[in-house]
Formats: structure tokens, C-alpha cells, sequence
């Protein structure tokens, strides 16, 4: 049997280019957003992005997104900056936007800039237009969400605040952030996920070590030796720098072998036939699929390069081993001590420990919620809390209703026309009581 394994030239794109922009981008234009509205969207990243395109073609206009950063997927790329991260693994064919609906979307708005990209990328939109897999330039991705938000008038609805709580009731929904309170109809949670914290006993708890830092963080320049401790592809695009840098790398992969694929769950559920395997079993059966196929991975394109550095001896993998112990050594160094009683002593180590998804816990009273095992209750049609019919969970949070797609862009197109659809018919439903609410709101 062959293996084709994709090279790594396809992990370089231009980053930082001139994009047409419609005239009609601005920002939200009053320090404050109105007390009232129709729904409140928790967080602006490509979730809340897709969910406030699909409520625009609903004719859902009356909308508030609060964001922490204040700019529609803007965490979103800051993030993928800081790792030097140049393509998507998500497809031209995964985009934030809205199924069912005549609107442009990703592969459509790379072909109408044809002439911006390079004869590397004019390639993989050939590969995509044939039906094979092909890769996403961020600055592509970046251009077209700034396209979407503007198009559906996303930007001059957003507003910066960090949300504190999230008070549902019978007939309505309080938003509190720090410097503002929204009451809607309906909230609809876009929460993301956020970085896994090492166990207690690696150092004892809390901030880490000198000398340690997580994957969100800047990894401070200087130094020979670098860990990078994690299996997915952010732990990928760590090594890769580090060894750009001219650094002695040490992997650490708890793993008895680390895992290349296309996707970071597999393709299967990303098609109506996989996603079904969720519907009618039972909990601890979708327990055991959530974790056999949500899984830390890496695209196919570090392959080569990452098994080119191991056998010329800048990389160092150290499989199958766990970490017991993080130190601070002498001079500056830090101690990462394995299974076996073996220590890597190096300048710096970074965590790459994955991520937990963000259900609403702390931001809603927990009957509300509902936590089963860090997974909230949700009405599996429409993606509802039960405890709390008027707000919705798009993203990571609907995984165990949805299943292992749900974190993924693609898998926020599919909760997203749902939830769009049931908030549009509630407030036509509702439609007598909707003023009722705003002057509730305004008191």
C-alpha cells in the first residue's frame, strides 16, 4: 500500500495582505449596547460568527455579541498568530456561515481573489474544486470572516465586555458583563474552549514555575534547549518553531506514538451518517466515542519534516511518558521529570495540554446547566439547555449532543442552523411579548 503524505511547502502562506473590505465596516458605535434586544451572543469567535450571519438571513436583526476582545474572531487570530500558525486545518468546504442559504462562502471568496494568492494556494483551490482535501490559508480565512461580518452587519453589533453572568428566567435572559447588562429573548452561548492546566502535583498547583509557560503565552526568545509537552497540532507548530530557532527540541508525548491525520476527529463525523452514530445511544457510549476520537493530532504536513529533524538529532521525542515532576533547576534551567526517573533539563518548557470546552459553568446557576461529567444538558435537536430552555450552546459545548465535530467549524454550521431556526420561530412566537421585554430591560 502507498502513503501519500502532503510536504510541508503547503504550511507556508503569505500572512498580513491587502483585502478588499466593504465600505459598510465599522465598529459598534456607542460605548455601551442598548439594555435590550432579541438574542445576546456570548462571544464573538467563528461560532458566534456563524450564529449572527444565520440570524441575519432569519431576518433576526435585533442582536448584542459580547466579546472579551471586542472584534468579531479576533482572539480567534491572535491565537493563531502568536504560534506562527499559517493554514487552517479545517477545508475550504468548513467555513463559519450559514447552510442553506444563498450566501458567498470560503471557497467562493478565495476564487474572487485569485489574483492575491500564490500559485501554492491557487493549487489547493483546484484540489478543492475536485473534491480532494486541500488547505486553508489563515490570511484567507481572516479576509473572509472580516468579509462575513461585515455583510451581515456582525462589526457594528459587537461590543467588548467580559461576561460575569448569565441569568436566565422564564421569559427572558440577563447578560452581565463588566461594564454593561443586556436582557434578551434568548442568549446563545459561543464560549470556545480554554487551555487545559497541568496537574497539581507537577509543580503544586497554580501559576507555573520560571521557566514554564502555556501555549496561549509568548515563549520567551534565548535559550539552546526547548520542551514542548503535548500531541496536537499546536504542540506541532511549538516544535516547529523552536527548531526554526536554530534550538535542541524536546518532545514530550504522553502517547506511546504521536498521531497524524487530516482532521483532528475523524472525517466520518463531519457527514449527516457519523454525526447519526450519536442519536439514540446511550451516554457511556458516547462517552467512550467523545474519547476515542477526540484525540490530539497532527496535520500530515509536519510529518516529514518533524521525522527529518528527529533522525538528524535536533528533536528528541520522548515517547510514552508521563510527567511526574516540573522543577526549577540550577541556573536557570527547568527540570521535566518522566516515568522511569529520567529528567529533561532544559531553558524553557511549554505546555501544549490541550483544552476543555467552556459549557457556562460559573456563568449560570448550575441548575441551569446541568454538568454531567463537564458536559451540559442540551435538548439534542435544538441545542437548548434544559435547565435553561431560552439559552443555546454553540461549539465545543454541544460536543456530547452533536458528537466530536461539534468543536469544529464545520460542526458549528450544524448547530448553528438549528439554533438559528429555533430562536427565529420562538420570537415569532413570541413576537407579542418581545416589547414587553425592551421596556422591562430599559426600567
Amino acid at each position: 500500500m502507498i502513503t501519500f503524505v502532503p510536504q510541508p511547502h503547503l504550511l507556508d502562506s503569505p500572512r498580513g495582505r491587502d483585502w478588499p473590505v466593504l465600505p459598510a465596516t465599522r465598529a459598534a458605535v456607542t460605548p455601551e449596547p442598548p439594555p435590550g434586544a432579541d438574542v445576546v451572543i456570548v462571544g464573538a469567535g467563528p461560532a458566534g460568527l456563524a450564529v449572527a450571519s444565520a440570524l441575519w438571513h432569519h431576518g433576526v436583526r435585533d442582536i448584542v455579541l459580547v466579546d472579551r476582545d471586542g472584534r468579531p474572531c479576533g482572539r480567534f487570530f491572535d491565537r493563531v498568530d502568536l504560534l506562527g500558525q499559517r493554514v487552517l486545518r479545517s477545508p475550504y468546504e468548513h467555513h463559519p456561515g450559514v447552510e442553506g442559504y444563498r450566501d458567498c462562502e470560503l471557497l467562493d471568496f478565495a476564487r474572487l481573489h485569485w489574483s492575491v494568492l500564490t500559485p501554492v494556494e491557487r493549487r489547493e483551490i483546484r484540489m478543492a474544486q475536485a473534491g480532494h482535501r486541500s488547505v486553508v490559508p489563515v490570511d484567507v480565512f481572516e479576509a473572509y470572516c472580516t468579509h462575513l461580518a461585515s455583510s451581515h452587519h456582525v462589526t457594528e453589533r459587537t461590543w467588548r465586555g467580559s461576561v460575569r453572568e448569565v441569568l436566565p428566567t422564564s421569559d427572558a435572559v440577563t447578560v452581565r458583563a463588566d461594564r454593561f447588562s443586556v436582557t434578551a429573548r434568548h442568549a446563545v452561548l459561543c464560549l470556545g474552549e480554554e487551555r487545559r492546566s497541568a496537574p497539581d502535583h507537577w509543580w503544586g498547583g497554580g501559576y507555573p514555575p520560571p521557566g514554564v509557560s502555556y501555549w496561549d503565552e509568548p515563549v520567551p526568545v534565548g535559550g539552546d534547549r526547548l520542551a514542548v509537552v503535548g500531541a496536537g497540532l499546536t504542540a506541532a507548530h511549538l516544535l516547529t518553531n523552536g527548531l526554526a530557532q536554530g534550538r535542541q527540541v524536546h518532545w514530550v508525548v504522553r502517547e506511546s506514538a504521536e498521531r497524524y491525520q487530516c482532521a483532528d476527529v475523524n472525517s466520518s463525523f463531519f457527514r449527516p451518517e457519523g454525526r447519526a452514530r450519536f442519536d439514540g445511544v446511550s451516554r457511556s457510549e458516547r462517552l467512550e466515542l467523545m474519547g476515542r476520537f477526540r484525540r490530539a493530532s497532527i496535520m500530515f504536513e509536519f510529518r516529514p519534516m518533524l521525522e527529518a529533524a528527529e533522525a538528524e538529532g535536533r528533536l528528541i521525542v520522548h515517547r510514552g511518558k508521563a510527567i511526574t515532576k516540573v522543577t526549577p533547576g540550577a541556573g536557570g534551567t527547568v527540570g521535566v521529570r518522566l516515568e522511569g526517573g529520567d529528567t529533561v533539563a532544559v531553558d524553557h518548557a511549554v505546555l501544549a495540554l490541550g483544552t476543555s470546552p467552556s459549557i457556562g459553568t460559573g456563568l449560570m446557576p448550575d441548575e441551569a446547566v446541568l454538568d454531567e461529567g463537564g458536559w451540559p444538558r442540551l435538548d439534542e435537536r435544538t441545542f437548548a439547555y434544559i435547565g435553561a430552555p431560552r439559552v443555546f450552546a454553540v461549539g465545543a459545548a454541544a460536543g456530547m449532543a452533536l458528537g466530536p465535530a461539534a468543536r469544529n467549524i464545520d460542526g458549528h454550521r450544524v448547530a448553528t442552523a438549528r439554533v438559528a431556526a429555533a430562536v427565529a420561530e420562538n420570537l415569532r412566537r413570541d413576537s407579542p411579548l418581545r416589547s414587553a421585554t425592551k421596556d422591562v430591560a430599559r426600567v
